[in-house]
């Protein structure tokens, strides 16, 4: 498994590269934009550019990019969801414009919407998106912990959503820990792991599984909480991303880390831990 963090593009993009090399990673994943807000400047071409030049100097790989929190495909809002289609549209071209291959989303929240149209919207949102911008970056639809109105917590609903997108080669998935635990799915031993692997293989397929957000929870099991925290210190625990990181069915995808950050640190920690659980013949 390739590990790696979210990197701040505080400062701008050719600030990227030395946080990543600072902390280790050999993969990294960013916001192309202010992640809080719906307005956004177009990207400054030289400062992709370099961006991409420094990372095609180095072994870091893939590069994924975050959607912003705001967007809601499910809403039945009419503006929100204007928007929150704008904004997956403009990320699927900004994302390609830096070179990476995959762009996370959250699924959304259907508030008052029964599930099923707030898949059949969400799907429907992807296939306008799609439309309308034709490259080939694949979208990652991030599992939940069902804080809420959240959709995504059970594999069946992100099933449901990819099965009603047209370019279905153009969907993955992205599990997080923090919130497959919140949700229910008990990563914190190696039977309950090996579940979740069996009923993501029967729902969705683990080919379209394509990353690992890598983070312990404060959550409890099933509590429908997202709470990040550091690996090893939550409730999934060390023996938990033990057999996480060291799974042969998990051992080729990227890992993400999202754990809290005050400085650089923490981060090296969290780096230190995730590789220090790695066996050398798992």
């Amino acid at each position: 498994m390739r590990f790696g963090f979210h990197i701040s593009i505080a400062g701008g993009f050719s600030k990227v590269m030395e946080r990543a090399r600072r902390r280790g990673c050999e993969t990294i994943q960013l916001f192309s934009r202010n992640p809080r807000g719906w307005a956004y400047t177009p990207l400054n071409q030289q400062e992709v550019d370099r961006f991409r030049k420094e990372l095609s100097r180095t072994s870091i790989s893939p590069l994924f990019v975050h959607l912003p929190y705001l967007p809601n495909l499910a809403s039945e809002d009419p503006d929100l969801y204007g928007k929150s289609l704008g904004a997956l549209q403009a990320d699927l071209s900004r994302a390609s414009s830096l070179g990476a291959p995959y762009l996370i989303i959250h699924v959304g929240h259907r508030v008052r919407l029964p599930e099923d149209e707030a898949i059949r919207r969400i799907a429907e949102g992807i296939n306008e998106a799609f439309q309308k911008v034709r490259n080939s970056v694949m979208l990652l639809l991030e599992t939940t912990a069902g804080q809420g109105t959240e959709v995504g917590h059970r594999f069946s609903q992100l099933r449901k959503i990819i099965r009603v997108v047209d370019e279905r080669e153009r969907m993955g998935v992205c599990l997080d820990t923090a919130h497959a635990f919140g949700a229910g799915y008990d990563l914190s031993t190696l039977k309950g792991l090996e579940r979740t692997l069996a009923e993501f293989q029967e729902e969705i397929g683990l080919e379209k599984l394509h990353l690992v957000h890598l983070n312990d929870t404060r959550s409890p099991l099933g509590g429908h909480v997202d709470r990040h925290w550091h690996i090893g210190e939550g409730n999934i625990g060390l023996d938990g991303f033990k057999n996480i990181v060291n799974h042969p069915l998990l051992t080729h995808l990227p890992g993400i880390m999202e754990t809290p950050r005050k400085d650089d640190v923490e981060d090296q920690r969290n780096m230190d831990v995730i590789r220090g659980l790695v066996e050398a013949n798992p």
